[in-house]
């Protein structure tokens, strides 16, 4: 599954908060911005852009390629932003989907169709406020791009940038359609009160402190991180405290180094999670989590190390990790730009999920057309 990389700052992306967003498993060589279609004179305020996706999935649960153990499936993505003037605009992202292969079927259907986003978004000076269906990036909160779609939730979102440099987000979560799940939007509502507010700083250096409720899940947790630049060499570290309700709380911390030697980018990471899990939805911003794997799912001491390079038009990561509890995962995932507006992709992951369970071998291969 695809794992969102988070900067330090670890701010919303508003472009991704107010439409759908795309972000793809690798970064490609080639610039795949999609070219925007204005539509008529009469209609200069909006504008439309898309993508249309071939996702197969293979593991070796049962055999690798075989159909009780794959899926196929296709899509196609509309986002439309309409601007009503200067300061207001609706963003809607429309997901259609249907399954070549069965029994699995992703999104949890055979076909369908669902609005991932629909929100107003307004500007008032130095705010905004995002209302409806969004994207969310924040490091414990957020959805990531795997499959067919981004998972989503349906929120109020507030950002401010009157500070130079310092961004303050705050956020209530009313509904959440987790990632593979179709347009199944759970009300969280019913569980209680699920918001973060939070603040990104950065200016020579990158630092941001959060804060979240999660009443569904009966936990409150700080996160914090800071990172910089020594010598050519990038440092980061993480703290993460979850108070459970119930039952022993959780601490984390986590520290992170990366550097470029020559033609490849290298980085080591190291989390340590005692007494308890980390609490998260949708997905965590741990440095050692993987493709498959959240740390914030392990206990103890977990290490993972990663090189990337770029050569005649191919990305490609190479990345190992090691959880105390969880297992481990070796993951090469691969992409190529074959113009501005087509890439494919390749993701074989190598995962043991616990001490007892086998290796799990998947394949995951990904043709992309923007429009």
């Amino acid at each position: 599954m695809k794992i969102t990389k988070l900067s330090l700052v670890a701010a919303l992306a508003m472009s991704s908060a107010f439409a759908g967003g795309d972000i793809a498993p690798v970064e490609p060589v080639v610039e795949m911005e999609a070219p925007v279609v204005e539509a008529a004179a009469c209609n200069s305020n909006t504008t439309i852009n898309g993508k249309a996706q071939a996702y197969y999935y293979s593991d070796d649960s049962v055999d690798l390629f075989d159909t009780d153990s794959s899926a196929l499936g296709l899509a196609a993505t509309l986002d439309v932003t309409h601007k009503f003037n200067a300061n207001i605009a609706a963003n809607f992202t429309a997901v259609g989907y249907a399954n070549a292969m069965s029994p699995i079927y992703m999104e949890d259907k055979s076909a369908g169709a669902f609005f991932n986003v629909a929100n107003i978004t307004a500007t008032y000076g130095d705010t905004t406020a995002v209302l409806g269906r969004q994207l969310l990036d924040t490091p414990m909160l957020g959805g990531f791009d795997w499959l067919l779609a981004p998972g989503a939730f349906e929120a109020y979102t507030l950002v401010n940038g009157s500070v130079s440099n310092l961004t303050l987000v705050a956020s209530y979560v009313a509904k959440w359609r987790a990632n593979n799940t179709g347009d199944n939007f759970a009300d969280l509502t019913d569980a209680g009160d699920h918001w973060t507010v939070g603040a990104a700083y950065s200016d020579g250096f990158n630092a941001s402190i959060w804060y979240y409720n999660v009443d569904a899940f009966d936990y409150t947790q700080v996160y914090a991180d800071a990172g910089t630049t020594f010598s050519n060499v990038d440092v980061a570290a993480q703290f993460v405290s979850t108070d459970y309700g119930t039952g022993a709380d959780s601490t984390a911390f986590g520290l992170k180094a990366g550097a470029t030697l020559g033609s490849f980018a290298l980085s080591a990471a190291y989390n340590n999670n005692e007494d308890a899990l980390v609490g998260y939805i949708g997905r965590d911003s741990l440095y050692t989590s993987s493709w498959n794997s959240f740390a914030a799912n392990d206990l103890g001491d977990s290490y993972k190390v990663a090189a990337s390079t770029e050569f005649s038009g191919l990305s490609a990561e190479l990345s190992y990790a090691d959880y105390e509890t969880a297992g481990e995962e070796l993951d090469l995932i691969l992409g190529y730009g074959v113009t501005n507006c087509i890439s494919v992709d390749a993701i074989y992951s190598n995962t043991a999920y616990d001490e007892v369970m086998d290796n799990v071998n998947a394949l995951e291969l990904i043709a992309t057309y923007k429009f």
